[in-house]
């Protein structure tokens, strides 16, 4: 119970990494509150708030377009609302988008990828930052902000600019957050992932997705949504402590290859 009587904020939550990290703090202990497009489970199954409701947590679902800072402002505001306050946001919800080269990437392709990937951190961010400053230091933190970046924020992303410039942008913001508001004890870390099995294709123009990332893998095998949401839970926890501004590489030994 690593997170018990926290209450923590998850975008993206109804699929994938977000599903596992949704899970996996409602089972800690914390009272969940997930903002995503549609409750549809884009693996298969349940909704999330069912799953952690059947096996006796809380969690709520709202809809939450994180490229509009009215839909995150309400998401935030609501889950303080009923809970009374906001230990844990999670600025996870992210986009592939058309996954092409320069030249190939239009307009359009940037500005939505980026809205999704960069533009929904930062909003993210500074909706959480605005809360957390308002309530009382417990242990060292007012309160953690985990974002989920990628290892394509840090080496390229074959062929797709959009994805690997605004998962930069994510790692960037996190050691901007981490040292704005270290001395007002709002922790900021971020959690990159590499190659992990969920309903997102991955990988290098005109290679087969698996293929490639298993190249690029050290390990035997590839992540699991569960691997990123064990991270997320420590950076979460009041047992990352002294930590702030880290991108913890969650890869099987991608960025060491």
């Amino acid at each position: 119970m690593r997170l018990e009587n926290k209450v923590a904020v998850i975008t993206g939550g109804s699929s994938g990494i977000g599903r596992a990290i949704a899970i996996r703090f409602a089972r800690e202990g914390a009272k969940v509150v997930i903002g995503d497009v549609t409750t549809e489970v884009k693996e298969g199954g349940e909704p999330t708030v069912d799953v952690i409701t059947q096996a006796g947590g809380i969690a709520r679902y709202r809809h939450c377009d994180v490229a509009k800072w009215a839909d995150v402002d309400a998401l935030v505001g609501a889950a303080v609302d009923e809970f009374g306050k906001l230990d844990v946001m999670v600025n996870n919800a992210a986009t592939l988008g058309g996954g092409q080269k320069l030249l190939e990437t239009t307009e359009e392709d940037w500005d939505n990828v980026m809205a999704i990937n960069a533009k929904g951190v930062f909003f993210g961010c500074k909706r959480a930052v605005q809360q957390m400053l308002t309530q009382p230091v417990v242990g060292d933190a007012r309160g953690r902000i985990v974002n989920i970046s990628s290892q394509h924020g840090m080496v390229c992303a074959p062929g797709k600019i959009a994805y690997g410039t605004g998962k930069a942008a994510a790692v960037y913001i996190t050691r901007q957050v981490a040292v704005d508001y270290a001395e007002d004890h709002i922790i900021c870390n971020a959690v990159a992932p590499g190659r992990i099995l969920t309903g997102k294709p991955l990988g290098g123009p005109g290679s087969d997705p698996l293929e490639y990332s298993k190249m690029r893998t050290p390990m035997p095998r590839l992540g699991r949504p569960d691997d990123i949401a064990n991270a997320a839970l420590f950076l979460a926890s009041d047992e990352a402590t002294y930590m702030t501004g880290h991108n913890l590489m969650v890869d099987g030994g991608w960025m060491a290859f």
